[in-house]
């Protein structure tokens, strides 16, 4: 065959060709909070349904959900750590950080309320009379938003928590629960995980309304820079479904039925000067 018919036939060849097929899995690095609230259950069918693409949700403290991300092993990212997420965006690991929904943290404990927290206004008070009391405290010590909030919280208080009264899980918020309601110790919790495990722990809401307990959950897009697998157009996609009119409704509504309240206040469209 002559070459310039060889070289006509292998370009017509690669003209013809279909183009690389996207990966069609996407992963999600979120929170503990997220999956054991319920909300992923309702939210990751709907957003399969609506691309075809499959999600992959990997539930884990936010500060690991966010180093899986840096580290280029997800492809978006959802957590609830707003002063941590801010640096991996300044540093260029995570893009486009937008605000999804919030709910708030409540201080959680047993009903005899050894601590007298009952009552209290602020989260930084209770705190300093759980230390007083020298009450047991379960953190989840696993470098999650729940942790970064709870340890602000102590610092607002003028503390260093210290065993043998403060106990680390290094567990996710429903291990944490569990483990403070067999210990009959206080800790600091998600409303929404909170009330999704009503029916298997006996703890009870002392303290909630404080501003500085507000939980507020933002999307972020992966840098495709962080590593050769990183999937940038299933990241975003999800990251639009996130902030999607439709899917705002959802959040809207989401535990209404179940618990008579909405267990998350959706937000897009606002940025963190509108709760200031």
């Amino acid at each position: 065959m002559p070459l310039r018919l060889l070289l006509a036939l292998g370009l017509l060849l690669v003209a013809s060709a279909p183009a690389a097929a996207q990966s069609p899995v996407v992963i999600l690095s979120t929170t503990t909070s997220t999956q054991d609230s319920g909300l992923l259950d309702v939210l990751v069918p709907m957003f399969e349904k609506q691309t075809g693409f499959t999600v992959k949700t990997i539930a884990v403290g936010t500060g690991q959900a966010l180093a899986l991300a840096a580290r280029g092993e997800a492809d978006v990212t959802l957590a609830h750590a707003p002063a941590l997420e801010k640096t991996y965006v300044a540093n260029g690991k995570l893009l486009n950080r937008r605000l999804v929904m919030y709910n708030d943290f409540v201080v959680l404990g047993p009903e005899a309320d050894p601590a007298g927290l009952r009552g209290a206004k602020k989260a930084a008070g209770a705190f300093r009379r759980i230390a007083a009391a020298g009450a047991r405290f379960v953190s989840r010590g696993d470098k999650s938003g729940t942790h970064a909030r709870e340890l602000a919280l102590w610092k607002a208080a003028g503390l260093t928590p210290a065993s043998p009264w403060y106990i680390e899980s290094g567990q996710g918020m429903g291990a944490t629960l569990g483990i403070a309601d067999d210990r009959r110790a206080y800790t600091l919790a998600d409303r929404a995980t909170y009330l999704a495990f009503t029916r298997r722990v006996a703890l009870k809401i002392l303290v909630e309304g404080d501003p500085r307990l507000r939980n507020i959950y933002s999307v972020m897009e992966v840098n495709p820079a962080n590593g050769p697998r990183v999937n940038a157009a299933g990241g975003r996609k999800f990251a639009g479904f996130m902030l999607a009119p439709g899917t705002q409704a959802v959040v809207q509504t989401f535990g209404v039925d179940t618990y008579g309240q909405t267990l998350f206040v959706p937000i897009a469209g606002k940025t963190d000067e509108d709760f200031k």
